[in-house]
């Protein structure tokens, strides 16, 4: 009765075809199908595996007016959507109809999809399937054709930022819900600030939630900053793997997106925590790209700066030649770069 994967995620928006824009000529994400309805429409964008749909309208306007532009429902396949929605609501989740719930401390909506089914194939639902020139329309706001996906992308992780004190009983809802159960913790402190985190997983490895909470005994840093803005509990970063983050970075950046910036001083150490290997530390240090390595293999990751209103949802693409883990040197510097993008920011 376990969950089996993330079917995809809605994100709710202010404007539809500005939102779907970025993640079809950036990312090369493709429209697949729509749904009008008197609340509002959809478009569903698909990257291989990966799903998300963007929405906007009266239906979302609650959700915008609160958290702002972000990911509104992670949904999830489950072999059985009753028994889990039962157990989800005797752990203390909020119901939310027969088929979704909300987390406990109005944590992340999780809608529930009985395997088998696919909610965007069904010919009496919705959801209208794009014809080949309607798919080139939603290319760009222009009318341009987008570029091709070029090779798939599969879901890494869903990094969640919770609010402080709640990350073992997060952990444990989530392995009692879902049967998602803990693979690694870090606690990091840099500069007076400190986070603390938990990666829970299925043992198939097709769903990976990064759970990641303040630590409220310091001063207060990026997190709390997103809690503040998002006005709660919600998905801080989708991450995306990719076969050849080199050529992705590269080819994102010539299409628009915005990376965090890495400061040299980290590839100087770099440089000498990875001596003796075969990585291209040259191209590592032109591209931004962070790597660290596990006792399996290497980690290459990049992270986007966040193009929504309230900059909180970014996203993060990650190649594994053979890790496992998430890299301890990396979690650092990621928090290292989104907190100089924070006092950037002011």
């Amino acid at each position: 009765m376990s969950v089996r994967a993330v079917s995809h995620f809605e994100l709710h928006v202010e404007h539809r075809a500005q939102a779907a824009d970025y993640l079809i000529s950036a990312f090369g994400f493709a429209p697949v199908a729509e749904r009008a309805e008197p609340g509002g429409d959809s478009l569903l964008l698909r990257h291989g595996p990966v799903r998300i749909v963007v929405s906007q309208g009266a239906g979302v306007e609650r959700y915008l007016e609160e958290h702002g532009e972000g990911i509104a429902d992670v949904a999830v396949v489950c072999d059985d959507v009753a028994a889990v929605h039962a157990r989800a609501v005797a752990a203390g989740a909020e119901p939310l109809g027969p088929a979704a719930f909300r987390g406990p401390g109005g944590g992340v909506r999780h809608s529930l999809i009985e395997a088998g089914s696919d909610p965007f194939a069904d010919p009496t639902g919705p959801w209208r399937p794009l014809r080949e020139d309607e798919e080139d329309e939603e290319g760009d706001e222009d009318g341009d054709a987008a570029p091709s996906a070029g090779p798939s992308w599969r879901l890494d992780h869903v990094a969640l930022c919770i609010e402080s004190g709640t990350l073992r009983t997060m952990a444990d809802f989530y392995d009692t819900v879902f049967d998602l159960e803990r693979y690694s913790g870090e606690y990091v402190e840099v500069g007076g600030q400190a986070m603390d985190s938990i990666v829970v997983r299925h043992a198939s490895a097709d769903v990976t939630f990064t759970l990641v909470e303040p630590d409220a005994s310091k001063k207060p840093g990026q997190l709390d900053d997103f809690l503040e803005r998002n006005s709660g509990p919600g998905v801080q970063h989708l991450a995306f793997e990719v076969q050849d983050i080199l050529a992705s970075v590269r080819a994102c950046r010539e299409r628009g997106v915005e990376f965090m910036h890495t400061p040299d001083s980290y590839y100087d150490l770099l440089t000498a925590r990875m001596a003796g290997t075969d990585l291209p530390l040259a191209e590592l240090r032109e591209t931004g790209v962070l790597a660290d390595r596990d006792e399996w293999g290497f980690l290459l990751q990049s992270f986007t700066r966040s193009p929504y209103d309230r900059k909180t949802l970014f996203y993060e693409l990650i190649q594994r030649q053979g890790a496992r883990g998430f890299g301890s040197a990396n979690i650092r510097a990621l928090y290292e770069a989104v907190e100089r993008e924070r006092v950037a920011a002011g």
